[in-house]
């Protein structure tokens, strides 16, 4: 299998942000992947939708837009309009998540669900129908250059198997420490989109990485 690979905005230079977006057009990434932050839900800020607006109009890849913050349900539509493709919230931030996955479809974007370290996959069984991608955290949310939590593992293995059993297209996404050194054995546990920060914008040569992450899939059957 192939996988998509969405480079995590957040750890680029964003005083180089055109030039930065510019290497991911070029490159064989699929998504550009935006870490919106409030300070409350995780300890750091990071950007809004004006941002995103921006990064939208000279990004040419799908932006897959991860919400961690309190009440994402007041910024759906506005951050829709400001071009995000794929909204994602955070389980843990969303008493009504049912109706907030209904919001988001409704604005015509795909809607994830990102499940921290320490929930079970299995909080997603009564809404899994309704969810496009399912982003497991396999850091702690918050801070980027954090070390892979490999209890992920198991949990994609058993999201997996739930996602075959009811017969479903929802993608498995792995947000956090990820890189050449743990890509193959992430694919073969059986995720479908890498989130990759450091590990792109930190590289020697950002193309060469992200092409060396998608072979990594063809590796993973060797796993």
């Amino acid at each position: 299998m192939t996988p998509l690979i969405a480079p995590s905005l957040l750890a680029a230079d964003f005083t180089r942000l055109h030039e930065e977006i510019d290497l991911v057009n070029r490159s064989d990434a699929d998504w550009l992947h935006l870490d919106v932050m409030d300070g409350r839900f995780v300890p750091n800020i990071s950007f809004g939708m004006s941002i995103i607006k921006a990064v939208n109009g000279i990004c040419t890849k799908p932006l897959d837009v991860h919400l961690m913050i309190v009440e994402p349900e007041k910024y759906i539509e506005s951050f829709r309009d400001a071009g995000a493709d794929v909204i994602t919230v955070h389980i843990e931030a969303c008493p009504h998540l049912h109706r907030t996955l209904q919001q988001i479809h409704d604005t015509g974007a795909k809607a994830g669900v990102a499940v921290n370290p320490h929930t079970p996959v299995q909080h997603l069984e009564d809404v899994l129908e309704d969810i496009d991608l399912v982003c497991l955290m396999s850091v702690n949310p918050g801070f980027g250059g954090q070390k892979f939590i490999y209890r992920t593992l198991e949990k994609i293995r058993q999201l997996k198997q739930m996602i075959t059993e009811r017969n479903l297209s929802t993608k498995i996404e792995i947000d956090g420490g990820v890189g050449l050194q743990n890509a193959a054995a992430i694919l073969s546990a059986g995720a479908d989109v890498l989130v990759a920060g450091s590990s792109v914008f930190r590289a020697e040569d950002p193309l060469q990485a992200i092409s060396r992450l998608k072979q990594c899939g063809q590796e993973s059957l060797l796993v």
